[in-house]
């Protein structure tokens, strides 16, 4: 197949798990020997002059550029079907017009809830939000909840419900991907069409091989961030006398090594670290912990685990809470809960046999489901299904090539 992918990279400084996703996906479609084309924009290219974040918001309903350069790439090329990842803020849905206009279909990846949420991530005051799921908008502006700014809120509710009216996501769009079962029912109760909504799993491209697990600390590996759940991981390990090591960086790194410093606990913060090392780390620990306090995708941690066997302390939240099976492959508490993290933590640590059950069962995890042979495969079915089913609709945007 001729497979043209789409994405919308993140800045440098703050990289994301979807950009980690679309290279992973690009290098396996290649290596399955497909013909891989990508159409990027990256928001590195966004200054902080005004002329820039003028150009910006107006790339939110509509990007000259964008239908622009992927109708010649599209003419070139000639795909069979057009991969989107992430097109906020500088592609838009003018990508999408561009592979209707030439009669190119398309699969949508949902990495996050922008669709349905202008903060993207369901979460308010670092805590889950669905207020705005199948209803008005309205409280994402009340409450600023992209980046704390109702101006900022209301331009994006204003592009998403202009998208809706136009049936954009209705419409335009061939088949969604969602990442888990409760994120596709969180997108249906959003209002997006059923009948488009697959679950697949994110990838892994040379997945790390098991690990032995005797390096004798716990770990957390992301950003340090209130949505994360790390104070309440930090506040758990006061009275847990076993050496946890924590890589990543992020706004709350400071605070957070000043309560260390003063608690006189067995935490190391590691900062950020590449991922060969982290991978290593990963091997090595007796479990990892993501304590989110927010829904959370389908996190690339996740699978690096099960890949390593590396057992899981995990919130029971979103996708955790459904990727997770309590006792078989991890362990699971109430998100938020302290005292619910260190009595898990706790029981773990004090029963090595069951740990190493549990990192048998991971690996054999990743095998069964999340191998790359099988990722592919799931992949290019969804590919086959869509081109099998062309759409014939017009283009709405049209009038504005």
């Amino acid at each position: 197949m001729r497979i043209l992918l789409v994405h919308n990279f993140y800045q440098s400084a703050s990289p994301s798990g979807e950009d980690i996703v679309f290279d992973n996906e690009f290098h396996l479609l290649q290596q399955a020997g497909h013909e891989v084309f990508c159409y990027t924009r990256h928001n590195d290219d966004i200054s902080s002059s005004v002329t820039d974040k003028v150009y910006a918001a107006a790339s939110l309903f509509w990007s000259r550029k964008t239908h622009r350069e992927l109708t010649r790439m599209i003419k070139e090329h000639r795909p069979d079907v057009a991969h989107f990842h992430n097109t906020f803020p500088l592609i838009s849905a003018s990508g999408y017009a561009a592979c209707k206009d030439h009669g190119v279909p398309i699969v949508q990846t949902l990495h996050n809830y922008r669709l349905i949420c202008p903060g993207a991530l369901l979460l308010r005051d670092g805590k889950p939000c669905e207020d705005c799921i199948g209803n008005s908008m309205f409280p994402a502006i009340q409450h600023g909840c992209y980046r704390h700014s109702r101006s900022a809120t209301a331009l994006i509710t204003g592009m998403l419900n202009l998208n809706r009216i136009r049936g954009t996501y209705a419409h335009m769009v061939d088949r969604y991907i969602c990442l888990t079962g409760k994120a596709r029912q969180r997108m249906i109760r959003g209002g997006l069409p059923a009948s488009k909504l697959t679950v697949k799993a994110n990838v892994l491209r040379n997945p790390p091989a098991a690990g032995t697990g005797n390096g004798g600390y716990a770990l957390y590996v992301g950003r340090l961030t209130t949505e994360k759940g790390v104070s309440t991981l930090i506040n758990a390990w006061r009275n847990i006398e076993y050496p946890l090591k924590i890589a990543g960086d992020g706004a709350l790194r400071a605070t957070l090594e000043n309560a260390v410093r003063q608690s006189n606990t067995m935490i190391e913060f590691l900062g950020f670290r590449p991922r060969e090392e982290i991978l290593r780390l990963m091997q090595q620990a007796q479990l990892l912990i993501i304590p989110s306090e927010c829904y959370e995708g389908f996190p690339v941690t996740v699978l690096e685990a099960f890949a390593t066997g590396t057992p899981l302390l995990v919130s029971r939240i979103g996708a955790l809470d459904e990727l997770i099976e309590d006792s078989v492959n991890g362990r699971k508490f109430a998100p938020g809960d302290a005292a619910a993290l260190q009595q898990a933590a706790l029981q773990m640590l004090a029963d090595p046999g069951a740990l190493q059950m549990m990192r048998i069962a991971n690996r054999l995890l990743f095998e069964k489901q999340y191998a790359p042979a099988q990722a592919i495969v799931n992949l290019e079915s969804i590919y086959r299904d869509v081109i099998a089913q062309r759409s014939t609709i017009i283009s709405p945007f049209v009038a504005l090539n």
